[in-house]
């Protein structure tokens, strides 16, 4: 799945394309002319808008005999018979092809072709919404083909990127078309059922607001209906069905063939990404073989890059850039020299930089013991919760406001809530906070939300992470464990300040099991002991 086409997203679009000139109805033009062609030195290609950088739009033929929206940028003054890198830019969930204007012309005036093309099922693409399934894989190779017939496109020196849905195709497309020799991937996923269904809970808030932009903006197929419909309400007669629909549309269900394949790839993400959190770009990371590199940044889902659509000056772009200027023109621009993984904190807003994931948090582990037993009730929202969907870790990114709770004052009997003792130098939190603890059920399903906060000298605590963990058929009043990853992330607690994990039952960003009256014991045995696992970077 992917990126929402939010009003914002839109009017990004909108204004990328009225910055160039163009019409809003140009998103989805007529389609061109057929370019002249001409003979090179190694065959016969186009030179569409050879005297230009701006779009020509064109339908270009996609598997399986539909056709796609898309448009295409050349290098002003494309000289006849050159061969210049080609990028193929797949549109994020909802988007029309405009989306990618303005990157799409910077890199044609840096000298390459640009296709960027309406995802099957949205807009006037045709087809049906497949999220990633085999037709859009072999989509990608289509417009490839396309592309090396119809402009002057190098068949050796061939690049993917795309933010959201975008990413998740391109990674995807990297199995399977050998062609592709690098990768630029942005708040994608490489695993959809660690997104979407981590800890075993739905993320109702994002899968809803996917499946609506679907229906508004596109036509979802018949199996994304069913999907969709199960997942939203909790059919767990069909969670396998649905987990295997998720796999085979996961690049890390297929890390062996684009390890083989070979292509550079670089993955950025949003610390607060509510849709795709950063856990499984940073395990994906972790296995692929071949050149790679990782950035993390305050934000929520496409936010860290939403700027750059606009063309105004963007780290994520510029990074974009520089990694297809190496890998694919060969510039010794230092990328291939730096270090692979880059972090940017939400609490400074400085970048760090580490060897590899494992090396983020490596600096020493601190580990707070929760040794008190903490019983609650479920089916109550304590006030601790992950904020909404896109506008809390936005707040975060721009005026660093994450969602709040008073610690305090949060009621004891639908919130458990263990606290560290006041720090006297600052920590910085760096990488995936782990939860270790005993639950005991009074009933065979149930839901519970674990989040860490920063907590002030008046007990106002800031958000620092948060996960869900759900289970079913479990035994009445026997105990059971569970080891919880957070969602990572990068953040400065304030010497003085101390940390509180707190867990209670309900989240308006996830969809709760918790059985009318039912009950959850937190409790630490002996042989046991019950934790949090804090990763830190060195002051």
């Amino acid at each position: 799945m992917a990126r929402t086409p939010t009003a914002a997203a839109t009017v990004t679009a909108l204004l990328a394309a009225a910055a160039l000139g163009l019409a809003p109805h140009q998103a989805q033009a007529a389609p061109a002319a057929a370019v002249p062609a001409t003979t090179g030195t190694t065959g016969t290609t186009g030179t569409a808008a050879a005297e230009q950088s701006g779009p020509s739009f064109h339908d270009i033929p996609g598997s399986g005999g539909i056709t796609l929206k898309g448009n295409v940028f050349t290098p002003a003054g494309a000289q006849a018979g050159r061969k210049y890198p080609l990028i193929v830019l797949p549109t994020s969930w909802g988007m029309p092809q405009i989306e990618y204007i303005a990157q799409a012309k910077k890199l044609a005036d840096s000298g390459y072709v640009v296709v960027s093309y309406t995802s099957r099922g949205f807009w006037l693409s045709g087809g049906e919404i497949e999220v990633a399934g085999p037709p859009d894989i072999a989509d990608v190779s289509a417009v490839i083909d396309w592309a090396l017939a119809n402009s002057p496109a190098d068949p050796g020196r061939i690049g993917l990127g795309g933010v959201s849905y975008g990413a998740g195709i391109s990674l995807l497309a990297a199995a399977h078309d050998a062609r592709i020799k690098t990768v630029v991937a942005l708040s994608g996923w490489a695993d959809l059922i660690e997104s979407i269904y981590s800890g075993r809970t739905q993320h109702r808030q994002a899968a809803g607001l996917l499946g609506a932009a679907g229906y508004l903006t596109g036509r979802p197929g018949g199996e994304l209906k069913q999907i969709l419909g199960d997942f939203l309400g909790s059919n767990l007669a069909k969670e396998q069905q649905m987990i295997e629909w998720g796999k085979k549309r996961s690049a890390a269900e297929q890390i062996d063939r684009i390890n083989a394949n070979g292509a550079a790839i670089m993955l950025g993400n949003a610390w607060g990404d509510t849709i795709f959190p950063p856990n499984q770009y940073a395990e994906f990371f972790e296995k692929l073989t071949g050149p790679k590199r990782l950035e993390f940044r305050p934000g929520d889902h496409a936010t860290a890059e939403a700027g750059g659509l606009l063309g105004l000056p963007n780290d994520t772009w510029t990074s974009a850039h520089r990694w297809f200027d190496h890998h694919l023109k060969g510039e010794r621009n230092g990328v291939d020299t730096e270090a692979p993984v880059r972090l940017k904190s939400r609490s400074t807003g400085g970048y760090e930089d580490y060897p590899d994931w494992k090396s983020v948090g490596a600096a020493g582990t601190e580990r707070l013991a929760l040794s008190d037993s903490e019983h609650l009730f479920t089916g109550v929202d304590s006030g601790a919760n992950g904020g909404l969907v896109f506008l809390s870790s936005i707040l975060d990114q721009f005026v660093k406001a994450p969602p709040v709770a008073s610690v305090p004052l949060l009621p004891r009997a639908f919130a458990a809530v263990w606290q560290s003792g006041r720090y006297e130098e600052a920590r910085r939190i760096r990488g995936t906070v782990r939860l270790h603890t005993t639950v005991t059920p009074t009933r065979a399903d149930g839901t519970f939300v674990a989040y860490l906060y920063d907590v002030g000298p008046l007990g106002i605590g800031k958000l620092v992470s948060n996960a869900p963990y759900t289970f079913h058929g479990k035994t009445p009043g026997q105990s059971f464990g569970v080891d919880l990853e957070l969602f990572s992330t990068a953040y400065d607690v304030p010497e003085g300040h101390r940390l509180a994990l707190v867990i209670d039952t309900v989240d308006p960003l996830y969809i709760e099991h918790n059985p009318t009256g039912a009950q959850l014991t937190f409790s630490s045995p002996r042989s046991d002991p019950s934790y949090v696992s804090v990763p830190l970077r060195e002051q």
